[in-house]
């Protein structure tokens, strides 16, 4: 087990809760994604995990652990060894987060030095293997990121993060300002990285679709709550709760016959005053009254976990 979450809650100011309530674990090697409609909460719940909450966020509730460490405990001298050495992050629009004034070397070395040690010159010979493990040549590492490609630069900031071979890599939507070739090959990659390394990855993304080729278990993300953890497979041929079921029959399948695309009706739900039952209610097309005065609970259902009364009973 790598990382073990329970009833993490994100509060900003008014009592708005981000993250409520959200419980799972990650095995090594295990890629989780994270999926949901944008203000459902999936960044909050990614800088959470690796302590990166800003004012004025501010975790109020629940535990993190990392192997046998309490990250809610860890001073920040001791979250800043385990960060890149055992926990990297892949921030969301990944091709503006390198250093526009530095070359590329220069922020690598930085980083494996600062971590590893040694001197400028292993530095460089790392950091030109780890060009090698995304597909970019050695010779790039005199490049400035604006004479990168939009690709290349992903590519580079993936490479970045596996810099000094963590445990975890979280990834908050790195595929997103890319085209759809460029995204199939940064997968790839991420996959084989994964299988060479055997590091664990949460992928948040919108994407339900791309989750489905990529995940091997999905949560699906409503209101700063999960509604449903399955395996990727479960997800797409047997959705058990109605948001789900809108994701995935919103994109259009690749075989079979034409059909006629729906999206979900309406908004996700202002957390400044969330309904007083299910949060999905004003927007489910089966709906029936207990929905209304009650919130269902993540509830296992034999591999999987779901929180809709459609599937159990209410919860008193």
């Amino acid at each position: 087990m790598i990382l073990d979450v329970s009833g993490l809650r994100v509060e900003y100011p008014g009592g708005l809760a981000a993250v409520d309530g959200v419980s799972f674990s990650l095995e090594r090697g295990e890629i989780l994604g994270v999926a949901g409609e944008s203000g459902c909460g999936k960044s909050t719940l990614i800088t959470a995990l690796l302590r990166l909450t800003r004012p004025p966020a501010a975790i109020t509730a629940g535990s993190i652990r990392y192997r046998d460490m309490d990250l809610l405990g860890l001073s920040p001298e001791e979250l800043r060894k385990l960060r890149w050495e055992s926990l990297a992050i892949v921030l969301q629009s990944a091709m503006n987060a390198l250093n526009p004034v530095h070359r590329l070397a220069a922020q690598f070395v930085d980083v494996i030095r600062e971590h590893r040690g040694g001197g400028r010159k292993q530095a460089l010979e790392r950091a030109a293997q780890l060009l090698g493990l995304v597909g970019i040549p050695a010779d790039r590492l005199r490049a400035y990121p604006h004479e990168m490609s939009g690709g290349m630069r992903q590519r580079a900031t993936i490479a970045l993060a596996l810099a000094c071979e963590p445990d975890l890599v979280v990834m908050d939507e790195p595929t997103t300002a890319v085209d759809v070739v460029m995204q199939r090959q940064i997968l790839r990659q991420i996959l084989r990285l994964r299988a060479e390394l055997g590091f664990a990855v949460v992928f948040v993304t919108h994407d339900l679709g791309l989750l489905i080729e990529l995940a091997d278990r999905i949560a699906i993300m409503y209101g700063g709550r999960f509604v449903e953890v399955a395996p990727a497979k479960e997800i797409y041929h047997s959705p058990r709760h109605p948001y789900t079921r809108g994701l995935r029959d919103s994109f259009p399948p690749l075989h079979g016959p034409r059909r006629e695309l729906h999206g979900i009706a309406g908004s996700p739900p202002d957390l400044r005053r969330p309904p007083p039952g299910c949060a999905f209610a004003p927007r489910c097309p089966v709906v029936f009254e207990d929905c209304s005065s009650h919130a269902p609970v993540l509830t296992d259902l034999g591999g999987r976990q779901v929180a809709c009364f459609l599937h159990h009973g209410v919860s008193a």
